[in-house]
Order: structure tokens, then C-alpha cells, then sequence
């Protein structure tokens, strides 16, 4: 499969250079071949044979080198000499001064912890463990967090929980293709990560049994056997009521359970209040679907439970995951072949992106920060006194939502992450960005958080720079340089190098990745995401190494859990978990339900695929899906215009018409900026323990809008 010819802007090696995309998690390998054109050098994007892809891009892959000559890319520094003039280019040497500056005013000013960084999912290993150390090691400050605490975290919290570890698929993609039985939650990876659907492909080719729970009927669950509709928020009363159901009709795994759990005799005593007829009242599931639900999970012994972020982004999304957890523990499937819970790590580098520092709790290798073995370990690593490192900061959204406040940051760097778009509540969030002392911005583009910024800085691009990523499964990859980049770019390890010269901590950094890599794998060592035995070698030699590897004679661990968990004793925890209502439920001023979710074309913030032909193209612009009875009592059209409204904000965008979605319910993409972005709606609650903001559910009004443009919209 080869994608079109497209233009680059500096130099490339003549032959191909094997890399992986620059996109989701699945991390596809991808050959670029520099071909000449009329116009100038053209890379060639080809899928290339990996396990986890085996040739295989989805459109996204296939038009990800189009960005590196794009006409919109940021070739210089950019400053402003005052909020309300325009931005002028600048010198590296006057932007990285601005910066220093700028963070030690703050600092000096408000205290160590008025100076911050946010940083990307999307981020190399070494960026993202270079990210954290500057923070803690140059700033001294407890202020970083980062765009994945929107993704994974729940998952992570309850994975983390109940089996001693967060690696978000314990086993092999390919596994999916053995499984006689596997049940998605909240996951449509038919639009959001197309290549591996082959593994389900080849599961039911073998005869394999697929199950989805999705308020809508995606293209994943067109493809499944039986599709589970469930009221959005209610994922976890639906858990509940088949382990209840699984308990009743004798399908626990008693054996399983008490030779490797803990916690069970509670958990079966809660579940008592799930009976099935109350579970079918809160879901909308009928009992008999649910009946064979859970006949078909326990059937065979080959069985598995995947979640994703329709079940997890919620302010209970925490305790949703370990509610599908606790059913695959009474069913007896972690550790056992083919079966097991994962969940489907969205983000590039979203599981390598937590494990090494980024977390506003975590140091590398999975350390906490409150541990004092792991900061004597981790310090002594980094060449400081532990008693220097500060102690566990706040998450994503408290940090966005203190900007520029008292006992907030008051100068930030942010990192491949557009918060201005991407965050909960959006709009107050671009009002706490503009309230900062100091903004600075290292992007590919000039986005919306971008705009806001005093000083934005222009950065490699995926295929300029060499590094690590760790995919879905926990392998760890080579990102490997095939062109250079455009003159006047530079990388986030030589900016967060420069800056810590500047504020006197430069004897502590390297700009080199590999020098990066193998120091991360010092500060790893002994963690539990311990990537010690791991070398650029290998991976390029062992088409990618799991971790934990500890030394380098370790063959890495594909599949986590045959022996013990990763708790003290070797035993899973159940954990009695109870449904609750949505933070918003629907009333007379707000009587729908709005969910939201990623569209097959575009990704994140659309940053970049907006600015992707082909992609753009594909999907010009938003759409909200609504079922046609709820359109013909609004009054809306096909294509008509719609306002939807929540306590929070507004947007508009158009109706798309689909018996497939639930009656009471509308789904938006997340990806546009202006009066289309949905992220102005969606409510900030926190999970109590994850710290995810409740993105999948809010309560919302909806209007028929006129479309001719110029007249008023509804208010």
C-alpha cells in the first residue's frame, strides 16, 4: 500500500528509511522513499510488514509526510513585543532568552511552582522523560501534567489498582486474532485505528464471537455478532449486571479466583443491587441481550475484554474500567492465553508518554514521586539530591484551570499538545491561557493555543528525528530520521537543553536521543515500566521489545500476568465499585445527551489533519449524528444547521441523519476549532482518582439553525 508522492523540505537519504507513523498507538511501520518530481524532492509513504500492522495505513498514515513541506509550517521563532501586537520572527538565541526569562520572573515572583510545562502524548520517550527531568531538575518546580491525562488515565488508575501495573495491553495485538470471544467497550477501532482490525477480521475468519457496547452503532459494531446500546455513563451498571448475571447462572471461574484474586466475597456481595430488570432501567440493555452477553464471555476459554475511552472518560471513568475488570477476574482471563482486559491506548506515544515522567505524580520507569526509594533512585540518576525534587503536582485540568491564578502557574511551556481545542470546558481554558504572565509554544503550526502565545517555537516533525516510541502493546520502537528538517527547526531535546544551560542546570541535559534513551534506561532500571535492557539495537534487530526488560540478555515480557501480578502477593484485586449518575443528567433546560469522540479522518485537535488534503477532503467539516425522530421534532434537516448548548458554551455544526445512534443521545467529533469546537461544551468534573475530566457525557439543549449565512443564530 503506498501512499501519494509527497513534498519535503530538506535533504533525504537515497534509499527508504523504515519508521512508524506519526499518529495513534498502533504505531504502524511505514517505509519513506525520496523519489525526484518536477517540483522538487517527494517522499513516498509505503506500509511496511510489522507485526502489529503487517503492511497496512489507514488514510491518516498514508498522508502523514504531506505535513513536512506544508506551507503553514513554523520556520522561525516567532515573539511579541506586547500581547496585543502582532507576532515578528525572532532569533533562536532572543526566543530561548524570552523563555528563561520569562519562567524565572515568574518563579522569582510567585515561587517555584509559577513555572510549568504541559506536555504531549504524542512525544518520543526522550522527549517526554526530558520534559519531566527539566521540570523537576531546571525549574525545580512541581507543575507538569500532560494532554494524555485526557486519554489514559482511568484505564491506567484502575489497571494499576487491580493488577500492580498499567500497561494498557498486556499481551499482543495479534492475540486478538486467537481469541474465540472478545468484548469492546466504548472502542470503534473500525474508524480510529483501521489496521488492526485484520486481527478481529482474522478472529472471525476462525469463528471467533465479537461483542460491542457503544451508544452508537459504530463500524465496529456493524461488524460484531451482538451489540450492546447502552445510555452513555452507564458502562459500569452494565458491568455489574453481567458479573451479576455470571454469578447466577455459576460461570465464575472459582477456581481462578481463589487461587489468584483477593477482594471477591465484597464484590459479589455489592452486586446483589444489580439485579438484572434494575440494570436494564439504567442502561436500556434488555436483560436477554445481556443473557447472552455473558454466555457467550464465559464460553470459551479463550475470552477478552477491551475497553477504550467511551467507557473510561468519564468522572467515574476509574471506577467504570475496574467494573470490567472485576467481570474478566470472576471469568478467570488475565494471564490466561488469548484472553484477558486490555485497554486501547489511544495516543501516539500514549503508554510510553506515562511511564517516564510527564505525569504531574510520576518519575521514570513508573516511579511514583511520593515514594522515597524511587526519588533516591531517580536523583541519583539525574546527579541531585533527592530533598531537590518537588512533590506531586496537580493534573492537567486543575493545572489549566489555575493559569495566571493565585497558587497557579503563571508561566508555561506547552509541548505538542493544543489545550486551546483539546481541553474540557475550552473556552474558560483559552480565558486562563490569556491570563497567563507568559506563554510559550513549541508546534509544527501555529494552532489555536499557538496564537495565544508570547513566544512560539517551530519543532521537528515525526519524520526529522530519531527517538523511541512504546505502542499499545508495550513495545517499544525505533522512530528513525529519514529527511532533515526545514532550516530554522529545532527539537524539543535541543530547546529543553538550551533553556536549562540558561537557567544553569545545562550539565544536567543532552540534546542527543540516544544519549537520552540510554539515560532513561538508568532512571527506569528496577521500575516497573523497566526499559533497562532495551537498546536502540535491539529493537532495530527484535522488531520491537516489550517491556519490562530488565537487562539485556532479557528477551522482554510480550505477555504480562501467565505467572502473578505485579502486587505484593502475586494476586489481582476486585474492588467493589457502584454505579453513579452521570455528572449531568438531562432536564427540562438540557434534555439530551451529548457524547463525543474521534471521527475516521482526523485526529486530536486536528492540527494537522486539517491541514491534510486528502484527509480534509475526506471530512471538510464537522457533523453531528442524530437520530432522524429527534431531527423531526427540532425541526433539522439533513445537512441543516444545529446549535447544540450546554451550561459551559456553544457550538454549530451540521445534522447528519442516522437511525444507528440513540434516540436521546447526539455524538460530535472533537477535532475543529472556532464555533465548531465541541470541547467548549464538554464538563470538567474529575474522576476522584484518574483525574479525567467526564468528556464522553454532559447534558445539552439542541436548536434547528437557520443556514443562510449572516442571519442570527439561536441564542
Amino acid at each position: 500500500m503506498a501512499g501519494p508522492h509527497l513534498p519535503i523540505s530538506g535533504s533525504a537519504p537515497e534509499q527508504g528509511v523504515s519508521t512508524h507513523c506519526p499518529y495513534c498507538s498502533l504505531q504502524c511501520a511505514m517505509t519513506l522513499t525520496p523519489r525526484a518530481h518536477a517540483a522538487g524532492p517527494v517522499l513516498e509513504v509505503t506500509g511496511a510488514p510489522f507485526p502489529t500492522n503487517r503492511g497496512g495505513l489507514c488514510e491518516k498514515g498514508l498522508s502523514a509526510a504531506e505535513l513536512l513541506g506544508h506551507p503553514d509550517r513554523l520556520t522561525t521563532p516567532l515573539v511579541r513585543d506586547a500581547r496585543d501586537e502582532p507576532f515578528r520572527a525572532a532569533t533562536w538565541d532572543e526566543a530561548l532568552q524570552r523563555i528563561a526569562d520569562g519562567l524565572t520572573v515568574a518563579q522569582e515572583r510567585y515561587g517555584p511552582d509559577a513555572a510549568g510545562l504541559f506536555g504531549g502524548g504524542g512525544m518520543t520517550n526522550e522527549k517526554a522523560y526530558q520534559a519531566g527531568k527539566f521540570v523537576r531538575v531546571a525549574l525545580r518546580s512541581a507543575s507538569i501534567d500532560y494532554n494524555g491525562r485526557f486519554c489514559m488515565s482511568s484505564a491506567a488508575a484502575a489497571a494499576t489498582k487491580a493488577f500492580g501495573v498499567d500497561r494498557g495491553m498486556p499481551f499482543p495485538l495479534a492475540d486478538i486474532a486467537r481469541a474465540d470471544t472478545v468484548l469492546l467497550v466504548g472502542s470503534n477501532p473500525a474508524d480510529v485505528m483501521p489496521p488492526a482490525m485484520r486481527w478481529f477480521a482474522a478472529g472471525r475468519e476462525r469463528g471467533a464471537t465479537h461483542i460491542v457496547v457503544d451508544p452508537r452503532y459504530t463500524a465496529t459494531a456493524a461488524a460484531a455478532d451482538v451489540h450492546l446500546q447502552p445510555v452513555p455513563g452507564t458502562d459500569l451498571a452494565l458491568a455489574n449486571g453481567l458479573l451479576h448475571l455470571a454469578v447466577k447462572h455459576r460461570l465464575v471461574d472459582t477456581a481462578y479466583v481463589a487461587e489468584r484474586t483477593t477482594g471477591w466475597p465484597a464484590v459479589r456481595r455489592a452486586l446483589r443491587q444489580y439485579w438484572p430488570d434494575r440494570v436494564e432501567r439504567i442502561t436500556g440493555v434488555p436483560v436477554a441481550v445481556m443473557e447472552r452477553a455473558v454466555r457467550l464471555l464465559a464460553a470459551s476459554r479463550a475470552t477478552m475484554i477491551l475497553s477504550g475511552r467511551g467507557a473510561e472518560q468519564h468522572a467515574k471513568g476509574s471506577d467504570t474500567a475496574l467494573a470490567w475488570i472485576n467481570l474478566a477476574l470472576a471469568l478467570g482471563l488475565p494471564g490466561r492465553p488469548y484472553s484477558g482486559w486490555a485497554t486501547m491506548t489511544g495516543q501516539g506515544n500514549g503508554q510510553g508518554g506515562r511511564e517516564h515522567g510527564q505525569k504531574a505524580d510520576q518519575l521514570p520507569g513508573y516511579r511514583m514521586l511520593a515514594d522515597p526509594a524511587a526519588r533516591a533512585h531517580v536523583a541519583g540518576v539525574w546527579g541531585v539530591d533527592p530533598d531537590e525534587l518537588p512533590r506531586p503536582g496537580v493534573s492537567a485540568y486543575e493545572m489549566l484551570d489555575r493559569l495566571g491564578a493565585d497558587g497557579g502557574v503563571r508561566a508555561l511551556l506547552v509541548m505538542a499538545s493544543n489545550v486551546a481545542v483539546s481541553a474540557p470546558r475550552a473556552a474558560h481554558v483559552r480565558e486562563r491561557l490569556q491570563g497567563l504572565d507568559f506563554l510559550a509554544v513549541s508546534d509544527l503550526f501555529l494552532s489555536e493555543t499557538a496564537e495565544l502565545a508570547d513566544v512560539v517555537l517551530p519543532t521537528t516533525q515525526w519524520a526529522e528525528e530519531d527517538g523511541t516510541m512504546t505502542n499499545l502493546e508495550g513495545r517499544v520502537l525505533r522512530r528513525r530520521r529519514a529527511t532533515d528538517a526545514p532550516d530554522g527547526v529545532r527539537g524539543d531535546l535541543a530547546v529543553l537543553a538550551d533553556l536549562a544551560r540558561r537557567l544553569g542546570r545545562g550539565d544536567r541535559f543532552d540534546d542527543d536521543p540516544r544519549a537520552v534513551f540510554d539515560e532513561l534506561r538508568r532512571a527506569s532500571a528496577g521500575g516497573k515500566a523497566d526499559y533497562a535492557g532495551i537498546t536502540w539495537e535491539r529493537i532495530e534487530a527484535e522488531r520491537g521489545v516489550f517491556w519490562p526488560c530488565r537487562t539485556e540478555d532479557d528477551a522482554g515480557t510480550p505477555r504480562l500476568f501467565r505467572e502473578g501480578f505485579a502486587t505484593p502477593d502475586g494476586r489481582a484485586r476486585f474492588h467493589v465499585v457502584h454505579h453513579r449518575d452521570a455528572a449531568e443528567t438531562p432536564d427540562d433546560e438540557y434534555p439530551y445527551r451529548l457524547t463525543t469522540g474521534r471521527s475516521r479522518a482526523h485526529y486530536q485537535s486536528g492540527t494537522q489533519t486539517r491541514r491534510t488534503k486528502a484527509l480534509l477532503d475526506a471530512e471538510p467539516e464537522p457533523s453531528v449524528e442524530i437520530h432522524p425522530d429527534l431531527a423531526a421534532r427540532l425541526g433539522v434537516a439533513e445537512g441543516g444547521d444545529l446549535v447544540l448548548r450546554t451550561r459551559r458554551g456553544r457550538a454549530r455544526m451540521r445534522a447528519r441523519l442516522t437511525p444507528t445512534i440513540r434516540p436521546d443521545t447526539v455524538f460530535a467529533p472533537f477535532h475543529w476549532s472556532g464555533e465548531q469546537t465541541i470541547n467548549d461544551l464538554t464538563n470538567p468534573v474529575l474522576d476522584p482518582v484518574s483525574r479525567m475530566p467526564e468528556f464522553k457525557v454532559c447534558a445539552v439543549e439542541l436548536t434547528a439553525a437557520p443556514t443562510t449565512d449572516g442571519k442570527e443564530d439561536p441564542a
